[in-house]
Order: C-alpha cells, then sequence, then structure tokens
C-alpha cells in the first residue's frame, strides 16, 4: 500500500511529523510555566527540539540599543543572565522587526561581535517578540557552531513560540508594571503625611498606615485587629460621636469633616478631622470603610488655650475694672506687723492659707500680697467670691462643664481652677460653699486633680489655693454645715486679720492715704485732715472696717468745699465704742444713723456685728432707694459687688425699700 502525502505538508504550511513532535515537547513543557520559569523552560526545550546547543530570550534593557536575556540555554544548563549591545550583533536586525536567519558565516559577518566569534558561532535564527499594537518587546534567537538550512517548517514552529514568549513578556511586563504600581502606591499609603484607616463591619481596624499608628503611638501592627472603641476619649466628643460615625458607615453613609477626640498611646487627647466612605462588595454590602485622618490636635489645643485666656483675660479685666480696697497695704501697727511677717514667710510655699478677719479687714489685699510674692507671681491670681455664687452654679463655675452637661449648657466652660493652672485661686467667702461642693473641692486638695460637671476623664492641674472667710469655721464644723477634713486641709497656716478697732493707729495713715488717693480722682485739692475730724475718726469703732472708714472718706472728699478735709461731729460723731469702752452716744454718719433701732443706753448689752452690718445695708439702701447696681448704687458705696451684695441680704432677710419679695 502506498502512503497518501498531504499536499500542505508538501508545501511547507504545515509541520512534519518530527516537527509535530518538537512543537508538542515545547508546548508540554512550558505548559505549566510562567514568568521567568517559563522562559528558562521556553529556551530549553526549544533548544532541544530543535537540535541546536543555545538559545536565549531577551528584552530592552532601559534603551532600544541594549539587551538582556531572560533565559540563556548554553549547551545543557541555563547560564546566567547576560547584557549586551546590540551594534555589530545578528540581533541588530531582529530588533527592527525582522526575521533574521543566517545559516552560515555568522562569525565572519560580525567580526565585532567578540562572544559569537570565541564560540565559532556558524548560524543564527532570531524572531522579534512583538505585542498586538506590533510594539517591539525583545527577541528570541537560537544559535550553533554548525550551519542551520533555511527549513520553512522549523520557521513555523519558531515563529508560534516567539507569539507565545512575546505573550508571557507583555503579561510579565504588565505584572511588573502593576507590582512597581502597588509598590508606589502602597509606598504612597505608609508614607503619606496624613493618617489612613481601614476599618471592618466588626469595629476593629483592617489596616492602618504609618502615619495613623505615630499620630496615636502605636505600631501599625498594634493598631490592625484593635477595637476601634480603644482609642477613642472618654468624652462627649470621642466615644459618643465616633460610635455615632461608626453607625452611620454600618448603614452605608459617610462623613465628611467629623472632629473626633482619640486617645494617644500614653493617654494625652488627640483630636482629628475625619473623612470616611464605606467600601461594598460585590453584592452591594457593606464590607469595610476607608477613613482618612488630619490631625487637628495643635488647632483644637490652640482654640481651647486661645478660649481660657479669653476667659482669664475677661476675668481679669473685670477685676481690674472693679474697686480695690487699696493699691498697697497701709499701716504700722504692731498687729499689722504681725501679719506681714506671716505673710512674707509662708509666701514663697505652696502653702494652702486661710485668710480670716471681718468684712472689709482688707482679706483680698492679703491674698493679692501673698500671689505677688510667690513664685507663682507671673501666672493669674484667679479670685471666686463663693456667697456670690448661685448654690446650683458654684460646682460648674470652679470646675466648668461638658457641652450638654445640664439645661442650658450649651457650650463646654473652663472652670476657674483650669484658669487658675500654673498660679493661685482665690476661694473668697469659704464659709459659703455648699457641702456637695466641699467633697470635691477636698478632692482638689488632695490628689490635685478634678472632673468637670458632665466630664468623665480626670483633669490635672497645679494651683495655690488661698482661702478667705469672715465666719467662724470651727463654729460652723461643729454645727455640721463645713467639713472637717476640708477646714484642716484649708487652715494650714492660718492668718488672722485684725479688725481696724484692734489697730487705731493706723486710722491716721489710712486716712491720709485715702484722703489723697480720691482727691486725685476727682480733681480736688486737700492739704490735710482737721485734728477735729481726725478724732472722730479715732473714736469710731469702725464696724465696717476699712471698707466703711474708706466709703466714708469718699464721701466727705465729695461734699468738702475746703482745702482742709473736715466732717462735722453732726455727720460722723463718735458712734459705737470700741472693746472696753463706754458705749458713745448714738450718731449719725453722713446723714444716716449709725445706731440700730433701740440701741440700749449706756452699759447696755453692745449689738452683734451681723445686726450692725445688717442695719448698715438697709441705710444705705434706703438712701440709694433700693438701688444697688451702677455708680451711686448700694454696692459701689459699699464696695462690694451687686451680686455679693444681693447673697448678703438674702442671708440677712433683707429686702429692698418699696420691693415686693414675692
Amino acid at each position: 500500500m502506498t502512503r497518501e502525502v498531504d499536499p500542505l505538508k508538501v508545501a511547507g504550511l504545515i509541520p512534519e511529523d518530527g516537527d509535530l513532535l518538537a512543537l508538542r515537547a515545547i508546548a508540554e513543557g512550558t505548559a505549566h510555566s510562567v514568568g521567568e520559569e517559563f522562559f528558562s523552560s521556553l529556551v530549553r526545550h526549544l533548544a532541544s527540539a530543535l537540535g541546536v546547543p543555545y538559545a536565549f530570550v531577551a528584552e530592552f534593557a532601559r534603551v532600544n540599543t541594549r539587551v538582556r536575556t531572560l533565559a540563556y540555554w548554553h549547551r545543557d544548563r541555563i547560564a546566567a543572565n547576560v547584557e549586551f549591545d546590540l551594534a555589530g550583533t545578528p540581533c541588530e536586525d531582529v530588533v527592527r522587526g525582522h526575521l533574521c536567519h543566517h545559516p552560515i558565516g555568522v562569525k565572519d559577518k560580525f567580526p565585532l561581535d567578540r562572544p559569537l566569534v570565541q564560540m565559532g558561532i556558524e548560524s543564527y535564527l532570531g524572531v522579534p517578540l512583538l505585542d498586538d499594537a506590533g510594539n517591539h518587546l525583545g527577541h528570541l534567537a537560537v544559535f550553533d557552531e554548525r550551519p542551520m538550512p533555511s527549513e520553512p517548517r522549523r520557521l513555523f514552529v519558531f515563529r508560534i513560540f516567539a507569539s507565545r514568549a512575546a505573550a508571557e513578556l507583555e503579561r510579565l511586563r504588565a505584572e511588573r508594571r502593576l507590582r512597581d504600581s502597588e509598590a508606589r502606591y502602597r509606598d504612597l499609603y505608609h508614607e503619606a503625611p496624613i493618617a489612613y484607616v481601614s476599618t471592618g463591619t466588626d469595629g476593629r481596624f483592617r489596616s492602618v498606615n504609618r502615619s495613623a499608628a505615630q499620630l496615636l503611638g502605636y505600631t501599625a501592627e498594634e493598631m490592625v485587629g484593635m477595637p476601634l472603641t480603644d482609642i477613642l476619649a472618654d468624652t462627649p466628643a470621642g466615644k459618643p460621636k465616633g460610635l455615632g460615625i461608626f453607625q452611620k458607615f454600618l448603614r452605608g453613609e459617610g462623613a465628611d469633616g467629623e472632629e473626633l477626640e482619640l486617645r494617644h498611646k500614653d493617654g494625652r487627647p488627640v483630636w482629628v478631622s475625619l473623612w470616611m466612605k464605606p467600601m461594598r462588595g460585590d453584592d452591594g454590602k457593606v464590607q469595610a470603610s476607608r477613613s482618612i485622618w488630619i490631625d487637628i490636635t495643635a488647632r483644637v489645643l490652640a482654640e481651647a488655650e486661645r478660649a481660657r485666656l479669653a476667659q482669664q483675660n475677661l476675668y481679669l479685666q473685670e477685676e481690674i475694672k472693679a474697686a480695690h480696697n487699696f493699691e498697697e497695704i497701709i499701716g504700722r501697727s504692731p498687729a499689722l506687723a504681725a501679719v506681714l511677717d506671716h505673710v512674707r514667710q509662708v509666701a514663697p510655699t505652696d502653702t494652702t492659707v486661710l485668710i480670716t478677719g471681718e468684712t472689709g479687714t482688707g482679706k483680698e489685699l492679703i491674698a493679692r500680697a501673698l500671689h505677688s510674692s510667690s513664685r507663682r507671681k507671673h501666672k493669674p491670681l484667679i479670685k471666686v467670691n463663693c456667697a456670690a455664687l448661685p448654690t446650683g452654679l458654684v460646682e460648674s463655675e470652679l470646675f466648668g462643664h461638658e457641652k450638654g452637661a445640664f439645661t442650658g449648657a450649651i457650650a463646654r466652660r473652663v472652670g476657674r481652677f483650669e484658669l487658675a493652672d500654673g498660679g493661685t485661686l482665690f476661694l473668697d467667702e469659704v464659709g459659703e460653699i455648699p457641702p456637695e461642693v466641699q467633697v470635691k473641692l477636698l478632692r482638689v486638695l488632695q490628689e490635685r486633680e478634678f472632673d468637670r460637671v458632665g466630664g468623665t476623664a480626670p483633669i490635672k492641674v497645679d494651683v495655690r489655693v488661698l482661702a478667705a472667710t469672715n465666719r467662724d469655721l470651727l463654729q460652723a464644723v461643729r454645727d455640721k454645715t463645713f467639713r472637717e477634713d476640708l477646714y484642716y486641709r484649708l487652715s494650714v497656716f492660718p492668718v488672722r486679720l485684725p479688725p481696724l478697732r484692734e489697730r487705731p493707729e493706723d486710722i491716721p495713715l489710712l486716712a491720709h492715704f485715702l484722703v489723697d488717693k480720691f482727691a486725685m480722682r476727682i480733681g480736688k485739692r486737700i492739704e490735710g485732715i482737721s485734728q477735729a475730724t481726725m478724732q472722730h475718726l479715732l473714736d469710731y469703732a469702725w464696724p465696717g472696717n476699712v471698707r466703711e472708714l474708706e466709703n466714708v472718706l469718699e464721701r466727705a472728699v465729695i461734699l468738702t468745699r475746703s482745702s482742709v478735709l473736715e466732717i462735722d461731729a453732726s455727720v460722723l460723731p463718735g458712734g459705737p465704742p470700741r472693746e472696753g469702752e463706754a458705749p458713745a452716744e448714738p450718731g449719725r454718719r453722713l446723714g444716716r444713723s449709725l445706731a440700730l433701732p433701740g440701741e440700749p443706753p449706756a452699759g447696755g448689752q453692745a449689738p452683734t456685728l451681723e445686726a450692725v452690718e445688717c442695719e448698715h445695708i438697709r441705710a444705705v439702701l434706703r438712701q440709694t432707694n433700693g438701688v444697688i447696681d451702677g455708680p451711686a448704687g448700694a454696692a459701689r458705696i459699699l464696695g462690694l459687688h451687686p451680686n455679693t451684695l444681693r447673697s448678703r441680704m438674702k442671708k440677712l432677710g433683707i429686702t429692698r425699700p418699696g420691693h415686693d419679695p414675692s
């Protein structure tokens, strides 16, 4: 039987059976390989199938005049890749996009290609590797020390695998570009100056970049898997707000520019402005969030500090506007000298001082002297008149409150303790502090920390506390209206101010000083005080102490028409006696009675200080027709803050003339 011959084979359009075996061997050898492994397998099987000792696949090396091999078969092994210039080599024609076949004479045709000459290469076959767009990616080549006749069928096999090599090279390049792109974006993600985080629906971090981790003092590895709640602050702007944003994410909603308070690993507050977008899977369900955090801690703290300084400035401006008793302490009596000696000894320390004394003796002035002589003198002296504050607001005034802590708390408020941080806090009328606030005050004195009203995080402060009262706190302790432990905390160093009646030798000095001050302020020239007037001043008991003396002299300076100040006996008689003296005749001060109604005759029981104070306030209210505020009001005449006067009136049961208390 004769064998039928396929005309296509005769024409050379399909390979012979031997070529099919070679094609199959190459296909099977490279079928399960990709990337560099594919190229190594390709050149090994290609050299074996074509019966040549050398084969390589190459790509351009940075420029199109130089190439490097991706795999190089050298006789019986994969050799190290090489890089070479195309000029003067048979590969030069291939990279121009043409199949290049030199059956013989290669070493003679390309004498400049020293490696080929040294190897004694006689033949060469190369084919370009092109992508779908016809761009040249590299080339595939085989060469031999023997001649390599032109065989179309072998060229057919060669071209098939050149196409496969080109596809793999294009895929490899795309993969390399993808890796490079991923590396660039990964570097951009991790090295970006902005914090990037991703959170899962379980509330745990899925990924964080280096900036996010550094912002909170962790490593990225520590944060991955950490619950979101671990870094949210225990404040209204922390956990409640953060969990609210998380719920929005679960609902598929985003967030733009939300300000959130976080906690650093060391406990410091960290404020961020947050942008968040939910990411959905192929099923449309929310899978994770992508968030950007911008660190705004410096801005928030600066705003808080500006607010604190603004409040402090406002407070100090109010203090400047308020009328103080003196610009300096006046007197040289032994009683006052002993007080000032104590002040000089305790001022440089941080010891808590309790200043006691009757109304108008200058307790605030002593507090200012203690502060100005201390190491805290460059920091503020913050004053709180505890008697002037409504009972329900004392805690908020002292310790501050968070937004929404109670009805009307529309914004966070910084308390007086925070305002005084680093400086001194003067608690005037400390005996009026409600019992429930006394506990918190004791905590500050003991632990140097407190909580704002409505707050959860303790606030540390460095404050020296000075306290003053005209009450008998020991009696209040016995009456169970003042805590005993708080009393002993406040009275570490007690300073008692003597009333003016116990230091009459200071009255002339005070009188001359005050007259000069008021004369200068009003614009009058007063050269002195008459002897009779000075005697009247010395004879009077001054139940209102220095403050009353100041008020009397200011009124007298306004009314005087002479260069020598005189106060008529009918205006200021001797008044109530000093201790140990017989009662003086009830008199009138500036046209108003100083004696109490029904005052006992000589030798009778003297009125209490509270009774004298009560009648004095009533007399001034009658004088001002019940007006408390303003330049001509009772508060101004008495030298008190209007709120302080109202508080004293309430305590003493005084109502304004013509005022219906209901």
